[in-house]
């Protein structure tokens, strides 16, 4: 029967399993096998353990008690937690929004480690770089979602530790037992998924201080793997205080960065090199460089010898503490390459002994996208600010201290500037006060970028007695939002040249899945039992909550243009031109497949009780073989229902 090849949506985020899975088939296909599952009869892809140790030869490992490794308690349990798929949404709000219809930022509120497990299918390898100023586990700034000593329920409530979601919140104070091991498992899990999120010449960016830098630095080399270690930076973020332990002021604190892979190449703008353009070599500009090396006659002997000048017959001896760069063979070869420059063959060159010359076509060549540029200095620059310099930034943005010790939007903003990609997507998944979108706006508005951000925060409550909860701002998130309201109209004002300038965002906020429970049956539930499935979408939800669920689901972005057109009065949603078309009314007829059919689309989505008839429903398949040309594999793969 046709109707048995419709498949649902899952609108539920991909597990762990799923995308190491998928990148090992990439590399070891052999190691894989087609296996019938015995409840659903559906073809699945399984891995053969004994091929895999095949291939893997004596590079295998079974594991012992007596390895390195750094372990903590709840590490296994966090593993899990990272892999687990979750049934949960983003649902949008327009309302909360700032050019809704064409900004392609994004700020989401919820919990952040369920919010990166939604963002996987839509974002996987798409985050050129990640930064995340994580609670610093000071014993008493670190408030999370605790799924590592569950308490009752009605405890739970009474306490106030969950949230109506259901999240589950607590302080981690240094009276806990696993003080250091409930921060190990809550930022290994989220940097776990975050991984999955960023490209191959991706890049993160962790702000942290003493506490837990040794930590960070273990986990991140499990995460991303000791060789992509990039550098610590030092953040200087006050000026020295007298009243300290031992009378030494800690006033630094740290960037740990880490790559993707060696793909990721970080550079600032070096000084101009200075290029000589001669009539012997008509459009050839060239430079020179000094021909000897630190090291001594004894260390090079190769390079302890005469160079004579072949025209002249000039000699110029190797010094005994200073050879030549290049061994007598290599010399010859250098000069035949009219790569040797002589003193006295240009007068504007005030040179004493020979020189190598570089082509500038070569040096272009080989530095590729980082040419006329050098590498980044671990010493920051002078004008990047401290502490107070971000809290005078909000300050005065609210005419009010609203937000503790937020990080200078020019640190960050340095950080955008040195990956250089005008079109990076830029993500921050404990964004605060949203100094990340204030450095993307400021950055973009001084060199016409068009980088994008993602931001996440928890609405963790502002406290009762706060001036921020006194001027109205009753958790953070309301407090970020409105930060890139304000910085954004200062920086158009300031920048009136910046017509095309971005400073809008699209708000959603993390809930429970659009569907009733019954949406997520068992598999051993049969196509034609859904028939009976009247209404599965929760009360309350609407077009666009649907309509974003489905994106999700099926990796298609949350920041691309939306359009509507009306047929026969139904409501067709159109994601960009036709990536994902869906209808969510009732009483789908062939009038609204036909118009459907003329968007060409990539993906269409129908909701399960929303046909005309069932006959309509079971006919889908080849109605779209007709009317867009499609295969019936094409219509197994594009075709969807919730």
């Amino acid at each position: 029967m046709i109707m048995a090849q419709i498949k649902k949506l899952d609108l539920a985020s991909t597990s762990g399993a799923s995308i190491n899975l998928e990148a090992l088939y990439q590399i070891c296909p052999s190691a894989f096998t087609e296996v019938r599952d015995e409840k659903t009869g559906q073809i699945e892809r399984k891995i053969n353990f004994t091929t895999l140790r095949e291939l893997l030869g004596d590079n295998a490992y079974e594991g012992t008690d007596e390895e390195y490794g750094f372990n903590w308690v709840g590490k296994r349990a966090a593993q899990q937690e990272a892999g687990r798929p979750i049934n949960k949404t983003l649902r949008p709000c327009p309302e909360e929004s700032v050019d809704w219809e064409h900004t392609q930022n994004l700020y989401i509120e919820g919990d952040n480690l369920d919010v990166l497990k939604l963002l996987q299918k839509s974002y996987l390898g798409a985050i050129k770089m990640i930064y995340i100023d994580p609670p610093y586990n000071t014993g008493n700034d670190f408030v999370y979602r605790d799924d590592f000593a569950m308490q009752k329920d009605k405890y739970d409530l009474q306490a106030g530790n969950v949230d109506e979601i259901g999240n589950r919140f607590r302080k981690n104070t240094d009276a806990n037992e696993r003080f250091h091991s409930d921060w190990c498992s809550m930022i290994y899990e989220r940097l776990l998924v975050a991984y999955n999120l960023l490209r191959n010449d991706g890049v993160i960016f962790i702000s942290i201080d003493d506490n837990e830098v040794d930590n960070l630095k273990r986990i991140c080399n499990e995460v991303f793997g000791n060789s992509n270690y990039v550098a610590t930076i030092p953040w200087r973020k006050r000026t020295a205080k007298s009243d300290v332990p031992f009378g030494v002021s800690q006033d630094y604190e740290w960037i740990v960065i880490y790559a993707k892979s060696d793909n990721f190449y970080a550079s600032v703008e070096g000084k101009e090199r200075k290029y000589y353009t001669t009539p012997d070599f008509p459009n050839r500009p060239w430079r020179v460089h000094d021909l000897t090396k630190q090291t001594t006659a004894s260390e090079r002997p190769n390079s302890y010898f005469t160079i004579v000048n072949p025209k002249t017959g000039e000699q110029y001896p190797a010094n005994p503490n200073r050879t030549w760069a290049i061994t007598e063979e290599t010399f010859e070869t250098y000069y035949a390459q009219d790569r040797i420059v002589f003193p006295g063959e240009y007068s504007f060159l005030n040179i004493a002994k020979p020189v190598l010359r570089y082509w500038k076509e070569d040096d272009m060549k080989k530095a590729g996208d980082s040419f006329g540029r050098v590498a980044v200095s671990t010493k920051l620059p002078d004008d990047i600010g401290m502490s107070q310099d971000g809290t005078k930034e909000v300050t005065n943005i609210f005419n009010g201290k609203i937000f503790s010790f937020p990080k200078p939007s020019s640190l960050i903003k340095f950080f955008v500037k040195i990956i250089h990609d005008d079109d990076a997507l830029i993500l921050d998944f404990f964004s605060g006060s949203a100094t990340t979108a204030h450095a993307i706006m400021r950055q973009n508005a001084e060199d016409g970028g068009n980088r994008k951000y993602i931001l996440v925060q928890i609405p963790e409550e502002t406290a009762e007695d706060s001036e921020a909860r006194n001027d109205g701002f009753d958790n953070i998130c309301e407090i970020g939002k409105e930060r890139i309201r304000r910085a954004a109209a200062k920086i158009k004002s300031e920048n009136p040249k910046a017509k095309d300038l971005d400073t809008g965002f699209r708000v959603f906020k993390l809930a429970e899945s659009n569907m009733q429970d019954v949406y997520f049956a068992p598999k051993e539930l049969q196509q034609q039992d859904l028939f009976a499935l009247v209404n599965n979408v929760k009360e309350g939800r609407e077009d666009l909550d649907l309509l974003f669920g489905c994106m999700l689901d099926w990796g298609v972005q949350l920041s691309l243009p939306l359009a509507k057109q009306e047929v026969d009065g139904k409501t067709i949603h159109i994601v960009n031109d036709g990536d994902l078309v869906a209808c969510f009314a009732d009483g789908i007829d062939e009038e609204v497949i036909n118009a459907i059919a003329e968007l060409n689309p990539l993906r269409v989505v129908f909701r399960d009780s929303g046909f005309e008839s069932a006959p309509l429903k079971i006919n889908l398949f080849e109605m779209f073989k007709q009317k867009c040309g499609w295969s019936e594999e094409n219509v197994a793969d594009r075709v969807r229902i919730i």
